[in-house]
């Protein structure tokens, strides 16, 4: 528990409070504090005249993992040494408590509004906190420690949205939660409500969960959740996702921007209207392990692919190499014509939701086993490249949820016969059926679902 004391100024006169900063690189801190050694002055360049006895001030840590790590209290008034030939001036102090960890810049940004601590944080080493700011940073520091900040959800959990917001922080409204409590941002997607909205958040096939910035109408920018999102890397912070908005809430996992495209923009309507305006997509990849738990459903119902969309930008090389037109197109033309297949036979296909991998395809047959599926096109020269990728993907969906059904039959739909024919049978070896147009019937049939089904089934 922090303790604090503000003492009244020595000579009566209005209180100044203080914030001194610190480099690690100039002096290590929590070394010297470590060491046992003893600290009993500082060097100020700022204020000479103003830093009086009795004035409370606390030394602030700069850098990623910085913020408050020490309070104390000055013990009397800024004076220069004569010995010290630089003339430079000295205040003597008192520390009367280190902490055990630093408070973070993101949970007192909100106490220091209109600082220049916040404005100019290593333009000076001195910074001069008003009564109400200084104010508010005790509140935060006297807090005790809050015994669940750890954070204690795993994937596939469900927790109230209430109650996340009470334990961790942040408000029960919007897509984009940044937290004052907690270094964390949460973010919710709900295809259901999302769409009304022009949010359209779903699995790309680059392999990142496309996730659409917040704000209704106009063009959105990099403002208030928007900015936290796109800073999170630099101010420290977690993304936490969760599927559902209202009430009841599902814990995917942790994610973070792709290092490599990080967002996108594109055109979505605004809210009641067909009026199109741009929208921030964010590209998120799932931070360690997220396999959801046994119970959590798998999919949601199909959505078909667009086969008019053309890439919005050039895709670099080293990328799948289905990221291009041709490719791209005739990838969702697979896709939806196999799709339809699936319905075709009385079942019903489905597309991944944020806690599912990224397939292509799945559908469960009239006994409830799961099919999915990953589809690739293929072309002379990026046959192998696509096979490989394509065993891959298939074999890890297979692995991630295997658990989720009781049985999973993994499928690689290609767009012709490969040219060579040691695929099928490298294919059976691991348990994948490989399959093609024209051999619809052969697939179902691998995978349990016998034909002829009726919709009434």
């Amino acid at each position: 528990m922090y303790l604090w004391m503000i003492l009244p100024p020595a000579n009566g006169g209005y209180l100044n409070a203080w914030i001194f900063t610190c480099n690690s690189d100039d002096l290590d801190l929590l070394a010297f504090h470590r060491d046992g050694r003893e600290l009993q002055s500082w060097t100020v360049d700022h204020y000479q005249e103003q830093l009086v006895a009795g004035d409370p001030f606390c030394l602030w840590l700069l850098g990623r993992d910085g913020g408050v790590i020490a309070r104390g209290r000055l013990t009397g008034p800024a004076n220069q040494d004569a010995s010290d030939l630089t003339l430079r001036w000295h205040v003597p102090l008192a520390i009367d408590e280190w902490l055990d960890r630093p408070v973070s810049r993101d949970r007192l940004a909100h106490a220091l509004v209109g600082s220049s601590m916040m404005t100019e944080p290593s333009a000076a080493g001195v910074h001069r906190l008003d009564d109400a700011q200084w104010s508010a940073i005790a509140d935060i520091l006297t807090e005790p420690p809050h015994e669940d900040l750890e954070w204690h959800l795993r994937p596939g959990d469900t927790i109230r949205r209430t109650e996340l917001h009470k334990r961790y922080g942040g408000s029960g409204q919007g897509g984009i939660n940044p937290s004052k409590k907690s270094q964390n941002v949460f973010l919710f997607t709900d295809p259901e409500s999302g769409r009304q909205h022009g949010y359209y958040d779903e699995w790309d096939e680059d392999g990142t969960f496309h996730y659409t910035g917040q704000g209704q109408q106009g063009d959105q920018a990099f403002v208030t959740g928007n900015k936290a999102v796109r800073d999170h890397v630099r101010m420290s912070r977690r993304l936490r996702l969760f599927e559902g908005s209202r009430k009841t809430v599902r814990y995917v996992g942790e994610v973070a921007l792709d290092p490599a495209v990080p967002y996108s923009i594109g055109e979505a309507p605004a809210t009641g209207t067909d009026q199109l305006r741009k929208v921030i997509r964010f590209h998120m990849v799932r931070v360690g392990a997220t396999v959801q738990r046994a119970d959590v459903q798998v999919g949601a119902g199909y959505r078909p692919a667009n086969e008019d969309i053309v890439p919005a930008h050039a895709i670099p090389a080293q990328q799948d190499p289905d990221l291009n037109q041709r490719n791209l197109q005739m990838h969702r033309s697979l896709q939806n014509n196999l799709a339809q297949q699936v319905t075709n036979r009385g079942m019903t296909p489905l597309s991944p939701t944020a806690a599912d991998p990224d397939f292509d395809l799945a559908w469960r047959s009239l006994d409830g086993n799961l099919t999915v599926c990953e589809v690739k096109s293929l072309t002379n020269t990026n046959e192998v490249r696509q096979l490989r990728a394509g065993l891959g993907q298939v074999l890890d969906y297979h692995d991630q949820l295997q658990h989720r059904a009781a049985t999973v039959h993994p499928v690689l739909w290609v767009e012709r016969e490969p040219t060579d024919p040691r695929w099928l049978g490298l294919c059976a070896r691991v348990g994948i059926t490989l399959g093609w147009p024209g051999h619809e019937d052969r697939i179902f049939r691998a995978t349990g679902d016998t034909w002829p089904h009726t919709t009434d089934a």
